[in-house]
C-alpha cells in the first residue's frame, strides 16, 4: 500500500512541476521580448524531427 501512495505523490509531484515549469517560461518570456514570442502549446503532432500537416494533423516524415 505504500508503494502505491509513493507512487501517486511522485506522479502528481512531476504534474505540478510540469506546471511550474510552464508558469516559470511564461513570465521569463514576457519578461524577454526580444528573445522571441512565447511559443504556445497547442497540441502539436508531437512529431519531434518531423513536420506536422495542418491538414489532417499527422505527422510527415
Amino acid at each position: 500500500m505504500a508503494t502505491y501512495l509513493v507512487t501517486i505523490a511522485l506522479l502528481f509531484g512531476l504534474m505540478v512541476a510540469g506546471i511550474v515549469v510552464d508558469r516559470l517560461y511564461r513570465h521569463f518570456a514576457a519578461r524577454h521580448p526580444q528573445l522571441g514570442p512565447f511559443r504556445q502549446n497547442e497540441g502539436g503532432c508531437g512529431c519531434g524531427g518531423s513536420k506536422c500537416d495542418k491538414s489532417d494533423a499527422g505527422c510527415k516524415r
